[in-house]
């Protein structure tokens, strides 16, 4: 091309709603796994992709080999700081992918790991970062069988990012998925929520909150493993990373044709994360987590499931938030304490970016 000439973008093509028509560049809304996240797929890489790409995209897919079940999952972590109370990006980055494959319903088994370095970042640090990742791997059960490293300039990364895959083996009879939420179901959430967010936060910006929060980050393959031992048919498991608890259930609600019913005063939020929200003007339902997962199971056999994850010191603290119902469908509603009902909207973007 001429040094002239400029390179155009026709965005009068794009056949997508705002705010990608308002948004020629990419901002960081586009990253937060909210409505912006969601218009840039659906209406920028599937049409790119073509027939190249599955109908149906998720944090993980489940597809046959051989007359094996195996689960894939790709995944890529920016988090700032590099480290922050409770975790490392090391470890983020196994507990990540782990959990994506054991929200399918997974064994992960083996993993691949990539590190695009920052020119300048000491070495010190990048061995902790190495060694934080390799301790949850064997912590998890998974093996790290391949990988990659890249160099970029000073001024051009945050230290480390880094690059993950995971593959993991599903067991005849587990189908768990995002489609198979029904009326009558019942919302359990593993644990405390919003407390990987506001840990993060903790480290932005010399913010001080009065007490300590730590990340939840871990890896949740045990704590599946004890649900499906049960024998419950379990329709829908997710961990509410970006976007929260009411991304997720968003997500779900509208892959699943059906409304989702929420009791605020059910939601375990503790004390600090509830402080810290207000402090800072966010909703902890929006707030990401790294160490929880939500399941939606028939009501009739909830009972079974609890007590089987209040067996595992990962979610002791498993309780039902909500259930499916057959008003607003594809919406997330929530009673409030003073008896009225909220709408819980898909986020636009991300609250706090740059958090997982």
């Amino acid at each position: 091309m001429p040094a002239e000439e400029t390179a155009v973008v026709d965005l009068s093509a794009w056949v997508c709603p705002l705010p990608l028509r308002d948004s020629p560049n990419i901002v960081m809304g586009h990253g937060g796994g909210g409505a912006m996240s969601a218009e840039l797929i659906e209406h920028l890489f599937l049409p790119s992709f073509g027939s190249a790409a599955e109908a149906e995209l998720g944090d993980s897919a489940v597809f046959d080999v051989g007359g094996v079940r195996l689960a894939f999952s790709t995944d890529s972590y920016v988090v700032k700081p590099m480290v922050f109370p409770g975790g490392t990006i090391g470890d983020l980055a196994v507990n990540g992918t782990v959990n994506d494959l054991a929200m399918t319903g997974a064994q992960p088994l083996v993993m691949s790991t990539a590190f695009i370095l920052e020119e300048g970042t000491a070495l010190t640090d990048i061995a902790g970062i190495a060694k934080a990742l390799g301790e949850a791997a064997h912590v998890a059960g998974v093996r790290l069988v391949t990988g990659d490293t890249k160099v970029v300039d000073a001024g051009h990364g945050d230290g480390v990012f880094i690059n993950t895959a995971g593959i993991g083996i599903v067991a005849d009879g587990v189908d768990i998925s995002p489609t198979r939420a029904q009326v009558g179901d019942v919302v359990i959430v593993s644990g405390d929520i919003g407390v990987h967010g506001v840990a993060v936060m903790s480290c932005r910006e010399g913010l001080e909150f009065g007490t300590e929060v730590r990340s939840d980050c871990a890896a949740l393959n045990g704590v599946v493993a004890d649900m499906i031992a049960t024998g419950v048919d379990i329709h829908v498991l997710r961990d509410p990373t970006r976007g929260g608890v009411a991304a997720t259930l968003n997500e779900i609600a509208q892959a699943s044709n059906i409304g989702v019913a929420l009791v605020e005063r059910d939601l375990p939020i503790p004390a600090d994360v509830r402080d810290a929200c207000g402090l800072l003007g966010l909703d902890p339902l929006y707030v990401a987590n790294e160490g929880k997962l939500i399941a939606f199971v028939p009501r009739e056999d909830a009972a079974l499931v609890l007590e089987a994850m209040h067996g595992n010191p990962l979610s002791v603290g498993a309780a039902v938030i909500g259930e499916c119902v057959a008003e607003h469908r594809t919406m997330v509603v929530a009673r409030t304490a003073l008896g009225g009902n909220r709408v819980v909207d898909l986020p636009a973007g991300e609250q706090l970016p740059r958090i997982c």
